[in-house]
């Protein structure tokens, strides 16, 4: 009898570690690196939406709700969101990166290049954002190496699973082979809505947010990327320059026109959250972070594992916390 049950339980045991093999394949693949393809399921998602399989894609970062969009262009030249994914862990508070190793996730506006790409990296594959931008520079901020990569740890990066960097590491890669030369990042500390821009209504940052929504906007109205220049030491956005004119990041701006829809919108948000500030109570304020780390200064690991708005299911090292499954044999040994 005792016999009969184990071989039972053992053929169960194999059964069940097939389907796990299998159900692990197809939801999290199989980590092949720099050359990993696109997942079928993403391609045939791509087709239903009627993008290229290497169209152009455009990258959209949120801070407070940890999430990174996927955008892609569908033939008819506008953007549409493919897929989003959770971020892992980013570190620091809300607002800009200024100096480097103030351990801040940089916000603003930023390109990737084929060059910016790094098969080899100890987090399993990233790229390279490109901060600091020309606003960066122009205001003096400081910093490198600020990267999207895998592994669920941050030093002012944004980092992803594993799989997710794959992901977006096959995405990019098949843009740049598809002929897109650069492809842009809009690193938002939130959803721009006026809901969030009321919330945060008294933060430091709120005039630098502002600005950031002016292009979150443009992009949220025409699907397309905004054109970013920096001139007076401040974003401009769809600059219309004479033949031959360039920007300067610290001299004096031209005059930038605001489409109907733009100004339409601009209006229409700021009359919004003045009317939901009006109504707020003070504890509906998004509180002042308490959180911060002076340059060079050593750091903890407590301190460190503080800083990470990390998902949950991860160590202070960022590994995965592996929780002890049931088993078919237990009971069979009680």
């Amino acid at each position: 009898m005792l016999v009969g049950r184990w071989i039972k339980a053992a053929l169960l045991a194999a059964t069940l570690m097939t389907v796990s093999a299998c159900q692990k394949g197809a939801d999290m693949g199989d980590l092949l690196g720099a050359e990993a393809p696109v997942p079928a399921a993403l391609v045939k998602e791509m087709k239903a939406k009627d993008m290229g399989v290497k169209s152009p894609i455009l990258v959209r970062l949120f801070k407070e709700e940890s999430e990174l969009e996927l955008w892609k262009q569908k033939t008819d030249g506008e953007y549409a969101l493919l897929k989003t994914y959770s971020i892992c862990a980013w570190s620091g508070k809300l607002g800009p990166k200024k100096t480097a190793g103030d351990r801040q996730a940089p916000e603003g506006f930023y390109t990737v290049t084929p060059g910016q790409l790094n098969p080899d990296s100890q987090h399993h594959l990233a790229f390279n954002i490109g901060y600091p931008n020309t606003y960066d520079r122009a205001n003096g901020r400081t910093g490198e190496h600020l990267m999207v990569h895998g592994s669920c740890n941050s030093s002012g990066c944004y980092a992803m699973d594993d799989w997710q960097v794959e992901e977006l590491y096959a995405l990019a890669r098949d843009s740049f082979a598809g002929g897109q030369r650069a492809f842009q990042i809009q690193a938002m500390p939130f959803r721009m809505t006026p809901k969030n821009m009321a919330r945060h209504r008294q933060s430091e940052h709120y005039a630098f947010w502002r600005m950031l929504k002016a292009g979150s906007d443009r992009f949220e109205l025409t699907k397309k990327p905004p054109v970013v220049g920096v001139c007076e030491k401040r974003y401009v956005f769809d600059p219309k320059l004479a033949e031959g004119q360039v920007l300067s990041p610290s001299a004096a701006c031209p005059d930038v026109a605001e489409s109907v829809e733009v100004a339409a919108k601009r209006i229409s948000d700021e009359a919004e959250e003045e009317r939901l500030i009006a109504s707020m109570k003070p504890d509906e304020f998004a509180p002042m972070s308490t959180f911060s780390y002076k340059t060079g200064s050593p750091i903890t690991a407590d301190a460190y594992a503080a800083e990470q708005h990390r998902r949950a299911g991860y160590d202070r090292l960022g590994k995965p916390i592996s929780v002890k499954k049931q088993t078919v044999f237990d009971g069979f040994l009680k």
